[in-house]
Order: structure tokens, then sequence, then C-alpha cells
């Protein structure tokens, strides 16, 4: 009898995956569209993408990453 509500519990979480994973390729979609939408009113939806990955850090990370690239240009004659 243990199996069996095993078994079962061990499907409902897969179930609930399932409905997990669906949804986030709904979210997905979702988010491809608005980009899509974006880059049609004449927006680059790369340096969009940059941004938002921008947003997500915190300032001193970015602060940090920031320096460190210009560091880089410089010592490649890019700056």
């Amino acid at each position: 009898m243990s199996e069996n509500v095993a078994a079962d519990e061990l499907r409902l979480l897969i179930e609930r995956i399932e409905r997990l994973e669906e949804e986030k390729k709904g979210i997905a979609d979702d988010i491809r569209d608005v980009y899509s939408e974006a880059k049609a009113r004449g927006y680059d939806a790369k340096i969009m993408r940059q941004i938002v990955r921008l947003r997500k850090m915190e300032a001193h990370d970015r602060a940090e990453m920031e320096a460190i690239l210009d560091t880089y240009k410089a010592a490649l004659g890019l700056a």
C-alpha cells in the first residue's frame, strides 16, 4: 500500500511540474511577442535584452562588471 501512495504522490508531482513547464512556455512565448512588438516599433531587441539583464543585477555587481568591461575595452583599444 505504501508503494501505491508513493506512486500517486510521484505522479502528482510530475503532473504539477508538467503544468508549470507548460505555463513557462506560454510566458516565454509572451515575452518573445513583446520583443517582436518592440522590434516592429523600431527598438533593438538585443539591446533591450541586455537592459533587462542589467536591471536584474545588483548595482554594485553591475558597476563592477562595467569597470572590468571598460578595462578590457581599453586594453584592446576599443575605448
